[in-house]
């Protein structure tokens, strides 16, 4: 049972805001799935208001469902209405693309994106799903998340994005490790070609990470002080912006970000 709901939810995941309609064929490729499942899987799914298929075109989008869900939540749990001012800020700091994305389920669901001001800037889908052994959010998580959970991501499948994308469990350790004793992630080009990241997490009230706030910027731009810049205001928002949600970062973490900062 577990697994059927498991195949169903990955289902509602390949939709996107640059994919927001699929066909039938379509998502049984994507999904690694035969037909007949996905069919019987998107019609519960159209049942119950998570998918809906267009009566002409015969395509598959997302249903109302989901909405509800998504204001019971912020209604709740207002993190979305939190997290704006932040990006905004940051955005008028660097200059550049930033994103704040939290934890969700096998990746990192994208919860705010405030677009670059330059002409030449990197454009990410709200509501993007993001891997994360491939992206400085998804490192930076790793580096703060319990060993055990950590593990069981790195237990599973990873996938390649680029040529220069890391699938080996021991060097995606690497990076995480690195990430722990700076306290914030870079990833260049291992997600999007020429895309560099910097990335800090957000703390939960346990004190793990519960997501990230990032800045992407094209790696042709990424200078030795456009880092250093970047990582500074990185740092600080993701800080801010983990006492803005109630909670606050653990004390050894503190002090790693002054070291960063200085």
């Amino acid at each position: 049972m577990s697994a059927t709901v498991d195949k169903a939810l990955e289902l509602m995941n390949l939709f996107s805001q640059s994919r927001p309609e699929l066909g039938l064929s379509e998502v049984a490729r994507l999904a690694s799935l035969d037909k007949a499942t996905v069919y019987r899987m998107l019609g519960t799914l159209a049942r119950h208001g998570f998918v809906e298929q267009d009566n002409h075109s015969k395509l598959y989008r997302l249903g109302a469902a989901p909405l509800r869900y998504a204001r019971i939540r912020e209604s709740s749990f207002p993190t979305a209405t939190i997290i704006d001012p932040f990006l905004q800020k940051l955005g008028e700091e660097t200059g550049e693309t930033c994103h704040a994305s939290l934890i969700a389920g096998g990746g990192l669901a994208t919860v705010g994106v405030v677009p670059g001001k330059k002409a030449l800037h990197v454009t990410l889908d709200a509501g993007e799903r993001l891997p994360y052994h491939a992206t400085a959010s998804g490192i930076v998580c790793l580096a703060f998340l319990p060993e055990k959970q950590l593990h069981n991501i790195l237990g599973k499948k990873l996938n390649s994005f680029t040529d220069q994308t890391t699938i080996s469990p021991d060097m995606v350790l690497q990076a995480v490790a690195k990430a722990r004793q700076s306290g914030y992630a870079l990833a260049d080009q291992t997600y999007e070609a020429d895309v560099c990241g910097i990335a800090a997490p957000i703390f939960d009230g346990d004190g793990h990470a519960c997501g990230a706030v990032a800045v992407a910027t094209p790696s042709s731009r990424m200078t030795r002080e456009v880092k250093t810049h970047t990582i500074q205001r990185v740092l600080s928002a993701a800080i801010r912006l983990t006492e803005s949600l109630g909670a606050a970062p653990p004390a050894h973490y503190l002090t790693l970000t002054r070291k960063a900062a200085a």
